[in-house]
């Protein structure tokens, strides 16, 4: 890892920020002890609500830690086509008896508060999602002794981060579960992702700065291929989710081994923007109608997801994973990043053992 990388974490491995609960303090705290980079996610919180768990979390432990934060959105171009999608989830607002949720909540997730409040009062790592800050934001990160990374899924927005300022990129596959943070939302490319070892390679041969690797790793085997590839340190999400120290919801943490749900997809069901979540019966009725519109979509489906969660029904909630699911391992956070680094040590070593004297 670079210099910068490892004062963060004793090991190449990043926890992924995950918004919507799973991503608390209480498993950013875990990874941070563990010798990893633990990360809050703050994304739909708000600036109090993210500064409240940021306290909670330097209670909890001393080492260093991050928050994810959302760049702010663009205006949407066709509100017509939420009102359409209103229209379709009409049945399912009956069915969990719950009023769908306004679409116009908020269009920047409360960003430049955070901003001001991560300035004010800093903490050691910050990552950004679905886009790049500007040169004076990453400046000002830089001056209070910040890390900034910026998420990227191709080689262009990474290069777009490096001559914007960032320390590193986090190089995400399509194997990701969540959220793809492309800079631009594209409906045309939907369904094009770069899988994570091109990427990564592709990225490599492109920035200077270091590179976090993301997307369906589940294995030591496959944080030491990323590693390989170029990468300083693998970030993993769908790894720690059925961990107990995870803010998931049980449904979503059983349902990650379930054989009932065979297989991932990107939708836009949910959210309005493609994230990668198992299939089902909400992804199959409504994935191919919903609006490239978010946050818009996210808000509307809100109440309907809360209300599934609370009736016990998993094929209503957004169950969010990534391609490696069933290879989950219900572990304690220190148990399983102990794991993974003997299996990141192990392939290191039986790749020594092939490579040519």
């Amino acid at each position: 890892m670079s210099s910068a990388l490892t004062d963060l974490c004793r090991y190449p491995i990043v926890q992924a920020p995950m918004a919507g609960g799973a991503s608390g303090p209480q498993l950013a705290a875990a990874v941070a002890d563990a010798g990893g980079l633990g990360f809050l996610a703050a994304g739909y919180k708000t600036a109090d609500g993210m500064y409240n768990e940021i306290k909670q979390l330097r209670r909890l432990t001393g080492g260093p830690f991050g928050v994810n934060l959302f760049m702010p959105q663009p205006a949407l171009a066709d509100p017509s086509a939420v009102e359409v999608y209103c229209h379709q989830l009409a049945g399912e607002a009956a069915w969990y008896e719950t009023p769908l949720g306004d679409p116009d909540s908020s269009g920047d997730d409360g960003y430049e508060a955070k901003v001001a409040i991560l300035l004010d009062d800093p903490v050691p790592a910050v990552s950004f999602t679905f886009g790049c800050p500007t040169r004076d934001t990453l400046d000002a990160f830089a001056k209070a002794g910040t890390y900034t990374i910026v998420t990227v899924t191709s080689a262009e927005e990474a290069q777009a981060a490096q001559w914007a300022g960032a320390d590193a990129v986090c190089a995400q596959g399509v194997e990701a579960g969540g959220h793809q943070s492309t800079h631009r939302d594209d409906p045309q490319a939907d369904h094009t992702g770069t899988g994570l070892l091109s990427l990564v390679t592709q990225v490599r041969e492109t920035v200077q700065i270091p590179i976090v690797a993301t997307g369906g790793l589940m294995r030591g085997s496959q944080i030491a291929a990323v590693l390989a590839a170029g990468a300083d340190a693998a970030q993993l999400g769908t790894a720690f989710l059925i961990c107990p120290e995870s803010g998931a919801h049980l449904l979503h943490k059983q349902a990650l081994t379930n054989p009932l749900f065979v297989r991932t997809e990107l939708t836009r069901a949910f959210s309005g923007r493609p994230a990668r979540g198992l299939v089902n019966r909400f992804v199959r009725e409504h994935g191919p109608y919903a609006p490239a519109a978010y946050p818009q979509v996210h808000y509307l489906t809100t109440g309907l997801r809360q209300a599934a969660a609370k009736a016990g029904d998993a094929q209503g909630m957004a169950l969010w994973a990534g391609q490696g699911h069933r290879m989950a391992r219900e572990l304690p956070v220190g148990e399983l990043i102990e794991l993974l680094i003997d299996e990141l040590e192990a392939a290191r070593a039986a790749l020594s053992m092939r490579s040519p004297r």
